[in-house]
């Protein structure tokens, strides 16, 4: 059996739970392993034929209790890949919290509500966080 967390499994529980039960669960699960879950997801979810033509670097800035953790996503060539560390010249860059992330990323929290209630910080090309959301098959 494997010790990752599952999306299909995580995705009810991000919908009903607490901030404060979500950062516990994700601190249990091991906040850099479901990151780094979450990132390897959004490649495998990247649906290319909505973001034809773009070549963009965008930048999340995490903020956990362990810090800062900090990750890229790159659209190129038809191609999503992601890293950990900064991004060269992000186009947009994203900074909230880790429950906010995980909740925004399986639809659990919308990116326009999170930006205009403070939680979510943005940087550069902010129309470009409207595009990018539609980037990614969001079904769990």
């Amino acid at each position: 059996m494997s010790d990752r967390p599952d999306p299909a499994q995580l995705a009810p529980m991000v919908k009903e739970a607490s901030d404060e039960q979500l950062a516990d669960a994700l601190k249990q699960m091991g906040t850099d392993t479901v990151l780094k879950e979450i990132f390897s997801g959004m490649e495998e979810r990247f649906l290319a034929q909505r973001a034809s033509g773009v070549n963009s670097t965008i930048q999340y800035d995490i903020n956990t209790d362990e810090g800062t953790k900090t990750w890229w996503v790159k659209f190129a060539d038809g191609k999503c890949s992601t890293g950990e560390g900064p991004a060269e010249d992000p186009r947009l860059t994203l900074a909230l919290s880790l429950p906010d992330f995980v909740k925004l990323i399986f639809g659990a929290a919308d990116g326009t509500q999170l930006f205009m209630s403070g939680k979510l910080k943005l940087q550069g090309d902010v129309m470009f966080a409207l595009q990018m959301q539609n980037f990614f098959d969001r079904n769990f």
